[in-house]
């Protein structure tokens, strides 16, 4: 069996969103995993990234935030709260991002833990930068052999996030929550689980919604990722632009899906800072 961290992002506890925080939370244990669930709002999650979060500074007299946050990640001064949460995201193989779909993005305490928790050294700032490899990210990183998923409730109807609908596509919307914030590090994404119309919910759709949503939280494990292209497994070239001849026939964000035909991606999974933080997990 696996490990589940949810990371749940609702100030109410009777909103759908934490009715379905809770479903997945009964049906994945039903099935014998390990879950741990991160309540952003029950926690008093402190969402902005500042001064405060670095109490003993490398450079006292200003501010660089990435820099401040390498350091305390490599000298084991991060706050209490940014550590704890790093070791859950060691500890899952999965992590699932519940929330509402506010202002065309996730809650504002949702973005200010992955400010947080995603610091200089843990899910950016790793591997070697130079020439064609800009980094381990985009399929590498410290959360590579993770799956993630994103459970996503939208007032709106589900035409508003079509192809030509008025909001723009909704893998567009979610694209830098999935293929940055899930992917940039190294997790496989899975299809989102989105609830549109979700603030005019009637007992008949809450009772489709909850059994396709069981079906889901099922079959997390052995359903298929989104085919997003790894940077370094050779579709793209030394300034991590899309090589020519790749995505013909998308459009947009779609183009960096792996197609049919595509050349299939390679990864050096010889070199020896691939297991960095081994002595982490």
């Amino acid at each position: 069996m696996s490990n589940v961290l949810i990371v749940h992002a609702h100030p109410e506890a009777q909103s759908l969103t934490s009715s379905l925080k809770t479903l997945a939370v009964e049906t994945l244990t039903a099935q014998g995993h390990q879950v741990q669930v991160s309540d952003l709002y029950a926690m008093h999650w402190k969402a902005v990234a500042d001064a405060a979060d670095f109490p003993q500074r490398k450079n006292a007299d200003r501010l660089r935030y990435a820099s401040e946050s390498g350091n305390a990640f490599a000298t084991g001064t991060q706050p209490a709260d940014v550590a704890a949460e790093q070791q859950k995201l060691l500890w899952a193989d999965a992590v699932i991002l519940t929330f509402p779909l506010w202002w065309f993005s996730a809650p504002a305490i949702l973005k200010g833990w992955v400010e947080r928790v995603y610091a200089h050294g843990f899910a950016y700032g790793v591997g070697p930068h130079g020439g064609e490899r800009w980094g381990d990210r985009y399929g590498e990183g410290v959360l590579a052999g993770r799956r993630a998923m994103v459970v996503v409730n939208i007032g709106g109807r589900e035409p508003h996030y079509s192809e030509r609908g008025v909001n723009g596509r909704l893998d567009e919307i979610l694209w830098p929550i999935q293929h940055g914030v899930l992917f940039y590090p190294g997790m496989e994404v899975m299809p989102p689980f989105p609830v549109f119309q979700s603030d005019r919910m009637s007992e008949e759709r809450w009772m489709e919604v909850a059994a396709a949503f069981k079906v889901r939280m099922t079959n997390l494990f052995t359903d298929t990722p989104m085919p997003y292209r790894m940077q370094n497994g050779g579709h793209y070239d030394g300034q991590q632009v899309l090589k020519p001849g790749l995505g013909a026939g998308e459009t947009g964000l779609r183009i960096h899906l792996v197609q049919p035909g595509d050349p299939v991606e390679h990864l050096d999974t010889t070199r020896a800072d691939n297991t960095a933080l081994a002595g982490y997990v």
